[in-house]
């Protein structure tokens, strides 16, 4: 997770950065015939096309702001390329230290227990339910040196060490065609991810980092990395995963940050 500790209040996303979701879902539209389509599309009046609201007041403003940040999820999966890999960096480049950064302040970091720890598997699965951290240790390792993409602006680079999650979804029997992947933490946080995120090459349910046990501070027992997803998306201290073909929304998903968070 990657945004500092505040109090959202309830609406006030949408109506601060509207702006900036309409610029990421211009973005991403690529080829001619979508940068006219957005040009026409992503103004004010395009929103009130949309989404069929009068924008005279501020919850039809917030409405509208909300069905365009769902219809920039729909450009951003449809853009995904599966095949294409984010960058790789040297040991030179790596940032040290490497920041922390969550909702809730250092001092709070959740302790958890490696002896007693489980990790559940839930859902669209019909495979092994339980994990221990000896059993995922004991699976096919991998390491990336990604750069992790903060929402609030910055990046740093960082070495990670895991299974890769296609490998795990596998062998925990997930059914790859559903939707979506939902994960729960111990600090109380979730967030969900589409399928073809969970299953690219560098997508990580990462153990080590810079050849280490994953600290506490950077998402111990476990950390989802994707050098494809915006930091938010990249959860710690995961205890649950669960396949699924139902919208299962997120912490700050559900307070009005774009749900697909990549590229």
């Amino acid at each position: 997770m990657t945004i500092r500790k505040r109090t959202p209040q309830p609406g006030s996303f949408l109506a601060t950065h509207g702006e900036s979701i309409i610029r990421d879902a211009q973005r991403e539209l690529k080829s001619p015939a979508r940068r006219l389509f957005g040009q026409r599309l992503l103004t004010l009046g395009g929103i009130a096309l949309l989404s069929g609201c009068d924008l005279t007041n501020d919850k039809a403003v917030n409405t509208a702001l909300r069905r365009i940040s769902f219809f920039n999820d729909d450009v951003q999966a449809l853009l995904f390329d599966p095949n294409k890999l984010a960058p790789t960096y040297p040991e030179s480049m790596i940032t040290r230290p490497f920041p922390f950064n969550a909702f809730y302040d250092i001092d709070d970091v959740p302790e958890v227990d490696a002896a007693t720890y489980r990790l559940q598997v839930g859902g669209l699965a019909r495979g092994k339910r339980v994990w221990t951290l000896d059993e995922l240790r004991a699976l096919p390792q991998e390491s990336q040196i990604t750069r992790h993409i903060c929402i609030e602006g910055w990046s740093a680079i960082g070495h990670w060490g895991g299974v890769r999650f296609s490998d795990f979804l596998r062998r925990a029997g997930a059914d790859t065609s559903a939707r979506y992947v939902s994960l729960r933490c111990a600090d109380n946080y979730w967030t969900s991810i589409d399928m073809p995120t969970a299953l690219h090459a560098q997508t990580l349910l990462t153990l080590t980092y810079d050849n280490d046990v994953l600290p506490p501070k950077y998402g111990f027992p476990m950390k989802l990395r994707m050098p494809t997803k915006l930091g938010y998306k990249n959860p710690k201290h995961i205890v649950a995963i669960e396949i699924t073909n139902q919208y299962p929304g997120g912490y700050w998903e559900n307070q009005g940050y774009n749900w697909f968070g990549g590229s």
